[in-house]
This record gives structure tokens, C-alpha cells and sequence, in this order.
């Protein structure tokens, strides 16, 4: 049975008993308001319920037609829309109205009640109108059951705790219709989100079109084959098909239009000074070298940049901006400002000769001019300009947003320079990352951004004074597309994460509670399924979290979801679980060896694939640890514990079983605790040359009884090619004549510096080292 029936199956079964919506769990409404009340009785939607718009307030219709198709969709019947203020002893409304009481409700905030004779929504703006319609929607049942249909009496008063709540798509690396974007606008819309980040240049790609430029779409908006796999692998593959598309600027109308509807903004990123491939294509002589420049079909940063010395780059810039201003009403344009080479500029005559006569100092000043004149140009059209954190460096252009996406550091230093900032961070926020173990995922760009670990983060740091925090708008979660080709897997890669960050956006963090949002998330589930959207069940996958108890020798393997209603089975030799399986209760302790299969249950069916851990029970097993070079912070793990837990790392670096040195060799000794016979160690490295990352050189075994006098028992060169490229872990073991020893010393060299040929040739290297084994 397909994972996806079964899950419905159970939440069907799950609800069936809360029909009559007299239960707070009954209702699920995401994100979670900021004050919901229950009450009894239920307002019974039927063929005569109409709903009202006072006759001054005629603007709403869209939104309450809206409103009437989504009633539509469940009882089969519209209802009827009147145009008046209903009588005071009318009965079986809806009632939408704007008031300006409470006045503390703001743009979007809205107060819901709902009575066993009518539905008042009330708000201060039209978006807050909006808004409660969401919620309304999210009352009713779930597929179309026909009148009558109850909605659970209650009173709902909620706002947003941030006003940007953004959603980003690429449709550079991979291209979308405009059905397509009006079917992501309408899943924002569901999860009250009101930005949406449209990015629409880079090296892959031009998709708008520039009436005064339009190569920019004939030439620019098409690329002659794409990389087949990740870019990380080598040697590199292309399809050799010809891709491409753009928006013409009718269809952009058309999309903003759809857009406002909804009360979503669009931000638009033209991207510039670097990420200009496809732009310099079709127009090279806005570069430094003139061409000629193909679009890239492949993934990665490149040298081939905007010339910022060429004036007629700006008049370029200018003039496409001039025709994006006009197409997008919003007050905010995108700029890019990310990942910009200064290769090119520091031989370009003409750059060289706009930093002597702008009296600039090097071409990260270079850069800040660009951005600055930009900045300024943009202002002349009432627009404001936002950038990712890289503008930061050398200063911000006056009014300037800030979108931090290299962690949250960046938007504290705009804040702190009184500039507005959009929290993006990779870490939480990137949902284009795995969201599950990777040999169960979809190929992705890499990273883990689960469901839990998105749902934890708090956009607004502790750090930042009262006055500074007034700066941080909002958040928004990108989705860039390398690696998602097709609008279902655009949904898969969105859904259920995008619910979990609407509640981030929304809700006061004192509303926000993990296991309340996976209950609530169950019928959100089945919302989904309803809508035809192919959401992920990666929520599912059992987490094994495995400790060393180093006083018993022994590993504590304890497992957990992030999805509520689930029994969890296993096995401890590699076979796949059943209902006949153990059935988990508490965590389990384990003295051997073992192959550890987990997977969820709902209803004695599996719902996603189990997650395996493999133990390794071995003579050094959680052994004291002594490391004589400290790793970086950034790959710390557990310190030394790491390297004797039982467990080896996986191919991503950042799976927490990795120690990291950067250009420093790994020495480490190991303390067996008594004198022991040993023939064998192993131990684990990591090479992903893309990311500098390494195997070692050489390793030196060496063995103590004492701890201070060491004998070397074994020297081995690692012959491996540093270039070679993919990602990959290597084994490298010593195997000799059983000794005594209770002391062990591992001694890894570091390559120290990137090799010459490697695009880094020259920066530090870095060394990654797993588990240690003693037999």
C-alpha cells in the first residue's frame, strides 16, 4: 500500500471520533493563533448561509469569494453574497467586516467568532480579512461532505508576530509555468505567508523579459544542457538538451495580480554584480573579458561577473531595472550582492582605473560603490533595495534591507546599524537541504534542515537590545532548485516545512509548543493529501540518537520521530522491521555490536523507510581520550568521545561524527584503561575536494604500555588523489603481530594547504576523522 494512502488511512481513523469539533485537539490550525478560545456548539453551514459585505466595503469581494469557493468546495454549494449590513435578528451568516476595533489587530491581524448563529470576521485592513479566511478554511472538513457542515464555535483573536514572512523559489536552475507559481502562491496564502522572493536571474538563466534588451531572453534564457548529478562529482556530466524559458511581462502582470489577490507581495531579484552568466551571454561586453560567455550549465560561483568599471554596465542595470520597477508594485527590489568573484576585476583595466578615480582602496570597496549606485538609482524610483549579507561589507547603501543567509551574524550587525533585516539562514531555513537521512532522500544540495530543527528557530537573536530588535522584519525560507527539476518535487522539498516556518513567522514563541504542532500537523497531513500535493513523510523517519555510557562500557540507543501518533519497531541484526518486530518503549542498552533498524508504524503499516546505525562494540569503545590539537569549533562533535562512540561518519561532514582540523594533523592517544592484546586499527576519513576537505597524507601508529614511552608500529601513505573528486569516506587500516599495549597513539597528517590544480590552490585544508577502532 503507497506510504501516502496508509498515512491518510490513519488520519482519517485519527479524526473520525472528533466529528462533532467539541475538543480543543479537534481543531488544528497552523500556524497556531496567537488566542484561541473554544466554545460550545458549532455553526451549521447549509444551503441558506450567506455571507455579508457592508456596502461601503465593497473592495472585499475577491476575498470573500474566495471565501464562498472554498465553502463550495466542501458543501457543494455556494453561498449566496450580499452586499448589506444583515438585520439584527438575522440568522446563517458570515459576516466579513472592517472595523477598527480592536486597533491593536495592525494590517493582518483579524478577530474570528464563530456562533452557533452566525460567523463575524472582523479586521482593521483587508489583509487581516485575508488571513481569517485561511483560518476559517481551516476549520472545515477536510474533503467535501455536502451541507450541512459544522464549524466548531469558538473566538479567535491573532496577528503575526513579523510582518515580512517570506517564500523564496528559484526558477533559474529550473524553470516553472506561471501555473505553477500561482499554485505556490496559493500554499503560501494557505500559511498566511505574504512575501514571495522571486528569483529570476543568475548564471543558469534569464526568465524576464526586458522589452529594451531582449537577447536577455533569446539568448540568455537558454542554456545547451544541464549537469546530470551533483556538482560536487567528478568528472562533471552533462545532458546535452537545450533548456530554458522566461516570463514574458504580461505573464508578469498576470502573476503579480494573482498575487495581490491574496495579499502577497512580490520581490523580485535581478541579480548583480556576480550570478550574471546569462545576462553577460547575451550582452558580453558588460563583462571584464568581453566574451565570449556561454549561460552556465552547470551549479557553483563563477569569475564572469558584471564589469564595474564599464559605465555602461549601470545604464544596463538602470534600464532593466527601470522595467522591473514598473511591473512590480512592491517597494522592495532583490538585488543578489551574494557570491562575487573579484577575479576579473582585479586585471580589468577598467575596474582598476573606477577604483583610482573613485579613491577606492580594493575591490571589496569596488563592489560597495556598485551596490551603492544602485541603491541610489532605485531610491530615484521609490523602490529600496534589499541584498544578501554580503552587501554588508564596506557599508550599506540609506535605507537598505539586509537578508542573512550565512547564519544570523549578518542580520545582527545591520541591526545594530539600524538597518531591516529578513532572517534566511541556511542552517534553518533552506529547505532546497535534505530534510532526512540522504540514502533516503531525493539527491538534494546537501545539509540537514529537518522538520523539528526549521519549527526551532527564533528569528529574532537574543543578543539584540530592545531598539535593535525592531529590525528584524521578518524571516523567509528559499528554495533554490538545482536539484529539484519538477514541480512535484518542488512540493515534496516544501511540504510539510513550510507549515512548521509559517508558525515561526506567525506565532508568539509563548504559543508555539513542538509536540501541540506535530498533533496538529496530522491533519494538516491530510489537508494535503486532499490537495493533491506530494508532501514529504521524512517527519517519519526515525531519529536514532545513540549515547556512550562509559562507566558500563555500553551505547543507549533512544529513537524519536517528528511526527506525532506513531509506534516505532526494530530489529539489532539488519533486518528490516515488522509488526513482529520489538516494539520500542524505552531506549535500549547494548554491550555488542549491532546492525540497528528502526522504522515508524501507523496502523501496522510502515510509513517511510527505516533508518539503520550501525555499532561497532570495539576494545576502544568509549576509552578515555586525549587530543593533542583541539578541532575547529565549527566540527567539534562530542570532542574525543567521537572517535571511540561506535559509530563512523556518513558522506556529510556535518552529521555530527566528525572531528574537523583545519590545516592541522590529528594526534591522539587512547587509553585502553589496562594492558591488551591488539592486532588491528582502523580509522575513518572524509574527502569532498570541492568543499577542501581531504584524506590524510600519512598515519603513524604507535603503541605504550606506560603512555610515555610509544613504539611505532606502523607508517602507511594514503595514495589517493587529493583531486580525485565526489564525496567519500576511506577506511585506512594497520593490521600486525598481536602486541600489548594500553595506550594507543593515531598520528594524521594534514595535507595543510589545498593542492595545486585544486580551484583553492594555496587556502587551508581540511582533515575530517571519524571512528578509531581497536581489535
Amino acid at each position: 500500500m503507497p506510504r501516502l494512502i496508509i498515512l491518510t488511512l490513519f488520519i482519517v481513523y485519527s479524526f473520525a471520533a472528533s466529528a462533532q469539533y467539541k475538543s480543543f485537539s479537534s481543531v488544528s490550525i497552523v500556524p497556531q493563533p496567537q488566542h484561541l478560545q473554544e466554545q460550545n456548539g458549532q455553526f451549521m453551514l447549509n444551503p441558506g448561509t450567506k455571507i455579508y459585505l457592508l456596502p461601503e466595503q465593497l473592495y472585499l469581494e475577491t476575498t470573500a469569494l474566495q471565501l464562498a469557493k472554498q465553502l463550495q468546495r466542501v458543501t457543494g454549494i455556494k453561498p449566496q453574497l450580499l452586499y448589506k449590513k444583515p438585520r439584527k435578528r438575522a440568522a446563517n451568516y458570515i459576516l466579513l467586516q472592517l472595523s477598527n476595533e480592536p486597533d491593536t489587530l495592525g494590517a493582518e491581524g483579524y478577530h474570528l467568532m464563530v456562533q452557533p448563529t452566525k460567523v463575524i470576521l472582523s479586521a482593521n485592513q483587508a489583509a487581516g480579512i485575508a488571513m481569517g479566511i485561511q483560518t476559517i478554511g481551516q476549520l472545515l472538513p477536510l474533503s467535501q461532505s455536502f451541507s450541512p457542515v459544522a464549524i466548531p464555535a469558538l473566538e479567535v483573536t491573532d496577528k503575526p508576530r513579523y510582518s515580512w514572512r517570506g517564500l523564496h523559489l528559484d526558477v533559474v536552475r529550473h524553470f516553472f509555468s506561471v501555473s505553477d507559481i500561482k499554485k505556490y502562491l496559493d500554499y503560501m496564502a494557505m500559511h498566511k505567508l505574504n512575501t514571495f522572493h522571486w528569483h529570476l536571474t543568475d548564471d543558469q538563466g534569464w526568465r524576464i523579459e526586458i522589452k529594451k534588451y531582449p537577447k536577455l531572453t533569446e539568448v540568455g534564457a537558454w542554456r545547451d544542457g544541464t549537469i546530470v548529478g551533483h556538482a560536487l562529482e567528478r568528472p562533471q556530466q552533462f545532458d546535452g538538451k537545450r533548456y530554458g524559458g522566461f516570463y514574458t511581462q504580461d505573464e508578469i502582470r498576470e502573476v503579480v495580480q494573482y498575487a495581490k489577490e491574496r495579499h502577497i507581495t512580490i520581490v523580485p531579484e535581478i541579480e548583480m554584480p556576480g550570478h550574471a552568466k546569462a545576462a553577460l551571454a547575451a550582452y558580453p561586453e558588460l563583462s571584464c573579458i568581453g566574451g565570449p560567455i556561454p549561460v552556465e550549465q552547470a551549479w557553483g560561483i563563477f569569475e564572469d561577473v558584471f564589469c564595474a568599471g564599464n559605465e555602461q554596465t549601470y545604464t544596463f542595470l538602470q534600464d532593466v531595472l527601470t522595467e522591473v520597477a514598473a511591473l512590480f508594485p512592491g517597494e522592495t527590489i532583490h538585488i543578489g550582492g551574494d557570491e562575487v568573484p573579484k577575479t576579473r576585476w582585479k586585471v580589468c583595466s577598467k575596474c582598476q582605473a573606477r577604483l583610482a578615480s573613485e579613491g577606492l582602496k580594493n575591490e571589496n570597496e569596488l563592489q560597495t560603490y556598485f551596490i551603492n549606485r544602485i541603491g541610489q538609482f532605485l531610491r530615484s524610483k521609490n523602490k529600496r533595495i534589499i541584498g544578501w549579507d554580503e552587501i554588508l561589507d564596506g557599508g550599506l547603501p540609506n535605507n537598505a534591507l539586509v537578508m542573512s543567509w550565512r547564519g544570523t551574524a549578518g542580520g545582527v550587525k545591520a541591526a545594530e546599524q539600524m538597518h531591516g533585516v529578513v532572517m534566511s539562514p541556511t542552517s534553518h531555513l533552506y529547505l532546497d537541504y535534505y530534510q532526512g537521512e540522504q540514502q533516503l532522500e531525493p539527491l538534494a544540495f546537501g545539509g540537514y534542515t529537518p522538520l523539528s530543527k526549521v519549527y526551532s528557530f527564533n528569528p529574532t537573536p537574543s543578543q539584540l537590545s530592545a531598539s535593535e530588535q525592531r529590525f528584524i522584519l521578518g524571516a523567509q525560507a528559499n528554495l533554490w532548485t538545482e536539484y529539484i527539476p519538477t514541480f512535484d518535487q518542488v512540493e515534496y522539498m516544501l511540504f510539510p516545512r513550510i507549515a512548521a516556518a509559517s508558525e515561526v513567522f506567525w506565532t508568539n514563541p509563548a504559543n508555539k509548543n513542538w509536540d501541540n504542532f506535530k498533533q496538529r500537523l496530522q491533519q494538516q497531513y491530510l489537508r494535503y493529501q486532499t490537495l493533491g500535493i506530494n508532501y514529504a513523510t521524512s517527519a517519519y523517519q526515525v531519529k536514532q540518537q545513540v549515547t556512550t555510557d562509559t562507566a558500563q562500557r555500553a551505547a543507549s540507543i533512544a529513537f524519536n520521530t517528528d511526527a506525532a501518533g506513531t509506534q516505532v519497531y526494530y530489529t539489532l541484526d539488519g533486518e528490516t522491521p515488522t509488526t513482529n518486530s520489538q516494539l520500542y518503549g524505552k531506549p535500549i542498552t547494548l554491550t555488542q555490536s549491532a546492525t540497528i533498524k528502526a522504522a515508524s508504524f501507523v496502523n501496522g503499516e510502515m510509513v517511510d523507510q527505516p533508518t539503520t546505525t550501525t555499532l561497532t562494540i570495539h576494545k576502544a569503545f568509549a576509552r578515555p581520550v586525549t587530543l593533542q590539537k583541539q578541532p575547529s569549533r565549527y566540527f567539534r562533535a562530542q570532542g574525543g568521545a567521537t572517535l571511540v562512540n561506535g559509530l563512523t561518519g556518513s558522506n556529510n561532514q556535518n552529521d555530527g561524527q566528525w572531528l574537523g582540523f583545519a590545516a592541522d594533523d590529528l594526534e591522539t592517544i587512547i587509553d585502553l584503561e589496562q594492558i591488551t592484546t591488539i592486532n588491528r586499527i582502523s580509522s575513518t576519513y572524509l574527502q569532498n575536494m570541492l568543499a577542501n576537505i581531504f584524506l590524510p597524507t600519512q598515519l603513524e601508529v604507535m603503541v605504550s604500555e606506560d603512555g610515555k614511552k610509544f613504539k611505532t608500529i606502523e607508517t602507511i601513505t594514503n595514495t589517493t588523489d587529493p583531486l580525485k573528486g565526489g564525496i567519500f569516506t576511506q577506511t585506512i587500516s594497520a593490521e600486525f603481530s598481536p602486541v600489548k599495549a594500553r595506550f594507543v597513539k593515531l598520528v594524521a597528517r594534514n595535507i595543510k594547504v589545498c593542492p595545486p590544480n585544486h580551484r583553492s590552490a594555496g587556502k587551508t585544508a581540511w582533515l575530517m576523522v571519524s571512528e578509531i577502532v581497536v581489535e
